[in-house]
C-alpha cells in the first residue's frame, strides 16, 4: 500500500458521492417535469421549447443547437407548438433567409404558469436551503452547466 492510497480511497468516495448525488438530484428534477408537463400535455422537449424561448426570439436553427436536435426534428417539434398556439414564427429582420421563433402570449402565459408550478413543486428541496446555500448552488450549478459531459 502506497501512502497516496488512502488519499486516492477518499478522492475516489468523494467524486462517487457527488456523481450519486446529482444523478439522485437530476431523476428527482426530471420527475417533478415529467409530472407538471404531462398535466399540460407537453413533453419534456417542449417544456424546454418553453422555457427557452421565455425570453428571447430565436433563429430555428439557434433554438435546434439549444436542444441538440437536428434541423429536421426541429422543424416538426416547432409545427406541433405552432398548432397548439403556443410559438410563432417570423422572417428574422437581420437575414431575411432565416426563420425566428418566438413564443405567442398563450405560451407566455403557459411557460409563466408552468415555472410557478415547478417553482413550488422543488420548493421543499430549494428551501430546505439558506438564501446563501441557494446563491451557491445556483452558481455552482450554472458554471456546471458551461463545461459539457465528455
Amino acid at each position: 500500500m502506497t501512502n497516496t492510497q488512502p488519499i486516492d480511497d477518499l478522492r475516489t468516495e468523494e467524486r462517487n458521492g457527488l456523481v450519486d448525488a446529482l444523478a439522485r438530484s437530476a431523476f428527482e428534477t426530471v420527475a417533478v417535469l415529467s409530472r407538471i408537463s404531462a398535466e399540460y400535455d407537453l413533453s419534456l422537449t417542449q417544456l424546454r421549447v418553453l422555457a427557452i424561448l421565455r425570453d428571447r426570439r430565436l433563429r430555428m436553427a439557434g433554438l435546434a443547437d439549444y436542444l441538440g436536435l437536428e434541423k429536421s426534428t426541429m422543424t416538426g417539434l416547432v409545427d406541433r407548438a405552432e398548432k397548439r398556439g403556443l410559438v410563432e414564427r417570423a422572417p428574422s429582420e437581420t437575414d431575411r433567409r432565416a426563420v425566428e421563433v418566438y413564443l405567442s402570449a398563450a405560451g407566455l402565459a403557459l411557460a409563466d404558469e408552468v415555472e410557478v408550478r415547478v417553482a413550488a413543486a422543488l420548493s421543499p428541496v430549494t428551501d430546505a436551503l439558506t438564501p446563501t446555500e441557494r446563491r451557491r448552488l445556483r452558481a455552482l450549478l450554472e458554471k456546471t452547466l458551461t463545461t459539457p459531459p465528455h
